[in-house]
């Protein structure tokens, strides 16, 4: 089968993407093409496309983030993804896996078309890959659920419990049972 290509007719069809941020100033050379009911504003360039909104995650039908950089504090920013980076999405397909950052204490999902995928990570429908990610984000911020577990190094816990939420089909619970004290 194959692939998709995506372009300026298509890409708001049921579609997931990673935008950059990218500073403003490149708006200055560019023709607005289309401004959203929502009022996003998208300017066409041959290799992508560019993004000017206040709202990132879901878009219609779409699953659209934004790496944002740290300099750019307001709401509305401006993002570029190239045509490649789009991705078809749906409800019903095991599109989706989970990445963790153990450094900044994030997580995120990806399309498994991404080239960060690999065979360990397991694939979920968008309905489970949301419910493990809350479920992750609560082991990344909180520490309540360590209690009665034996382990001396909540870190060495939280990654190894994580890891097998990303890389198994076990649940929660399930992990958990290996580490409660005896």
């Amino acid at each position: 089968m194959q692939a998709k290509i995506y372009n300026k007719t298509n890409f708001h069809k049921h579609t997931f993407c990673i935008f950059q941020e990218v500073a403003l100033d490149v708006l200055n050379d560019l023709k607005l093409h289309y401004k959203s009911k929502s009022g996003s504003s998208y300017y066409f360039v041959v290799g992508g496309v560019y993004r000017y909104s206040n709202h990132w995650g879901r878009a219609a039908n779409c699953k659209w983030r934004l790496i944002s950089n740290t300099a750019n504090k307001g709401r509305t920013k401006l993002g570029y993804a190239n045509w490649c980076d789009f991705y078809p999405d749906n409800d019903f397909e095991k599109l989706y896996f989970i990445e963790v950052d153990y450094n900044t204490l994030s997580a995120h999902f990806n399309h498994f078309k991404n080239e960060k995928y690999s065979p360990d990570k397991v694939l979920r429908t968008a309905t489970e890959t949301t419910k493990l990610l809350k479920q992750i984000r609560t082991l990344l911020e909180e520490t309540a659920w360590t209690k009665h577990l034996k382990e001396e190094s909540i870190e060495v816990l939280r990654k190894e419990i994580i890891e097998q939420l990303i890389t198994t089909n076990k649940t929660f619970q399930e992990i958990k049972r290996a580490y409660l004290q005896s």
